[in-house]
């Protein structure tokens, strides 16, 4: 059956529909005259009066032609097309009553009447059964998906309406939050509340939600998704109709935030006092060239128009990526763009690079940098962070370069976590190699450090996870109630390196006067509120995203610092400071990382953490955690 309805052509299902209008002529017309005398005629009566039948059929079919019923498909067949049936019907009952007239028989009045009503309901009931056996045939031809729709408003009952003449799926329900919708029937289906969901989707086997809630903000609308999905559910959202017109505009259009909008204090000026003659004309090797700093220092660098630009980082994806812009942008600087894979331990390919380039500048932004991953990967992340530095320092040396930036962070001030631990302690390693500048072996490089805040946008920062967490509905996640950070965003982070680089007079550790720490509990507020929502705490419990407070992490500290020593002096730069930072003695720091490869080598977490605790200011508590080690 299926086969057969399928392969007729759209010419045959009209010639299919303007025969059965023809047919139920006949049909009509005998039970009008049967509730006309309450009674069928009798043989002879019949053969009298129904001498005109084919005429009267002719005409009938030619009233279908003239209005064009037959070309409306059943699944289209509405209000409009039943106005149409209902015009034809009057007229052909008037055709009726007037050959009655002409053959003289005197038929009363009423059988007309009746004739046209019910050749109406015979011709507007023959397509319903049509439609619902064609429908039936369709289905059993195809796998149908079973489907749930939540919302019973506007939108809703358009949605069924549409997807009832769909052959491969079938609209079990409606859910709705209006409790005065609930045990009522919208479109012939029935209307639940949301408690009896789980239940529903059990015995009547939904495959998919549907929801048609387009007033709904989006967190709810990512809630509700959230919730299905958890259930093995497929979930989509359908916007208004309104919205699809044009009307209004569709959800999740929403202007993205800029970072430095949540600084809280002006911009730093884009000014570089005499900084890019530092690398105007020379060769620069920026490691990490992929990542959020490694990139930004990358395309500040070029527009001070180097001779050759090396990019060094361990990923090839964002290696690519950032050669890929970087070839692109060069179009308006000649600079060659030497794009090298691999990692800052690699010795021998770190001294092969700086040798056969003549790298004079080196910028040394490689380091794994993610609190919780490093923590977790001690051992990994010290070889890269500590040794990675030492590598690249002394391949430095070894390669004549002339200046040397370590790009730092504010948690290597005092550390409760290993990363930070790490990148103090690369602090130290360029440090060392600053106090030997001048002495046998020590060349004649520049050593500095730059040491930072939280950079707004980059990778595992809070504006990108924030922003992530607020387009899924939250809740966004906060640590600690009262934590603080400092904010600077990423062309200014890469600013600071470049001035402050071409200050350095050797061993320098800079900081940033970044201003006053950032609330992060004020900071996710201020981003609910500006992508359009609005926050549900105690007091608006019916707002769109809440804040939840997960706890402090392993080795977080509530309040960030960026000087480790008491005394700083202004450079060049106002925004510029320049730490009076103490460090290890030579013989101290050869101990120290004698001891460190010791650990690395031999995967002792434990030997790490005494490591940390008996070089790195503030490092007792890694004692301590240590001693709580199972």
């Amino acid at each position: 059956m299926y086969r057969f309805v399928s392969t007729l052509s759209r010419q045959a299902k009209r010639i299919i529909l303007l025969l059965v209008d023809v047919a139920l002529v006949p049909v009509a017309l005998l039970t009008a005259f049967a509730l006309q005398t309450n009674g069928l005629p009798d043989g002879r009566g019949l053969l009298t009066h129904w001498a005109g039948l084919p005429m009267l059929m002719v005409i009938a079919a030619l009233l279908v032609l003239v209005t064009g019923i037959h070309r409306v498909q059943l699944k289209a067949y509405e209000s409009r097309a039943i106005m149409m049936t209902g015009v034809h019907a009057l007229l052909l009952g008037l055709a009726t009553a007037i050959l009655d007239d002409m053959a003289g028989y005197g038929t009363p009045l009423a059988t007309f009447i009746n004739f046209v009503l019910v050749y109406f309901l015979m011709c507007v009931a023959a397509r319903v059964v049509m439609l619902q056996v064609l429908l039936w045939v369709y289905r059993s031809g195809h796998e149908q998906t079973r489907v749930l729709i939540y919302g019973a408003g506007a939108t809703g009952r358009q949605l069924a309406a549409a997807l009832r003449t769909d052959d491969t799926i079938q609209t079990v329900a409606f859910v709705d939050d209006n409790p005065t919708l609930h045990a009522t029937m919208v479109r012939g289906l029935n209307v639940y509340s949301p408690v009896a969901i789980d239940g529903l989707i059990a015995s009547r086997q939904i495959d998919r939600v549907l929801l048609a809630m387009p007033s709904l903000s989006r967190p709810k609308l990512a809630q509700l998704s959230r919730r299905f999905e958890d259930m093995g559910l497929d979930v989509q959202a359908l916007p208004s109709f309104a919205q699809l017109t044009g009307q209004e505009e569709l959800l999740g259009q929403l202007e993205p935030v800029a970072p430095g909008r949540f600084l809280g204090r002006a911009p730093l000026d884009a000014e570089l006092p005499g900084g890019s003659e530092t690398y105007k004309g020379h060769v620069v090797m920026v490691s990490g060239a992929g990542g959020s700093i490694g990139s930004e220092l990358c395309r500040q660098i070029l527009a001070c128009q180097p001779a050759k630009l090396v990019l060094f980082d361990v990923s090839e994806l964002a290696l690519y990526t950032i050669d890929m812009e970087l070839q692109g942008l060069r179009r308006k600087a000649k600079v060659e763009i030497i794009p090298v894979l691999g990692s800052v331990t690699d010795a021998a390919l770190v001294g092969r690079v700086m040798t056969h380039h003549g790298v004079e500048v080196v910028l040394h932004a490689a380091a794994y940098k993610h609190v919780p991953m490093v923590e977790k990967n001690a051992v990994v992340g010290m070889s890269n962070n500590v040794l990675g530095t030492q590598v690249v320092a002394q391949a430095a040396v070894a390669a004549g370069v002339k200046r040397f930036t370590l790009i730092s962070t504010d948690k290597a001030v005092r550390p409760k976590n290993m990363m930070g631990a790490s990148k103090r302690l690369a602090e130290m390693v360029i440090q060392d190699l600053a106090s030997r500048r001048g002495q046998k072996g020590g060349g004649d490089t520049i050593f500095s450090m730059v040491r930072f805040g939280n950079v707004m946008g980059s990778s595992g920062s809070v504006i990108p996870l924030f922003n992530d967490q607020i387009a899924k509905g939250g809740p966004v996640t906060v640590t600690h109630r009262d934590v603080t950070r400092y904010f600077m965003t990423i062309p200014e982070a890469a600013r600071l390196v470049l001035a402050a680089g071409s200050f350095a007079q050797g061993g320098d550790v800079f900081v940033l006067d970044m201003g006053e720490p950032i609330a992060i509990y004020d900071l996710a507020r201020q981003m609910i509120t500006a992508a359009g929502y609005t926050l549900r705490d105690a007091q608006t419990p019916q707002g769109d995203i809440e804040i939840k407070i997960t706890g402090l992490r392993p080795g977080e500290k509530i309040h960030e610092e960026l000087l480790i020593g008491e005394g700083q002096t202004t450079t060049p730069h106002p925004k510029v400071l320049l730490e009076s930072a103490e460090h290890l003695s030579q013989i101290e720091m050869a101990s120290a990382l004698k001891a460190l490869r010791k650990a690395i080598e031999t995967a002792d977490d434990a030997a790490l953490r005494a490591v940390v605790a008996r070089w790195v200011e503030g490092g007792a508590g890694f004692a301590a955690t240590e001693a709580h080690q199972p």
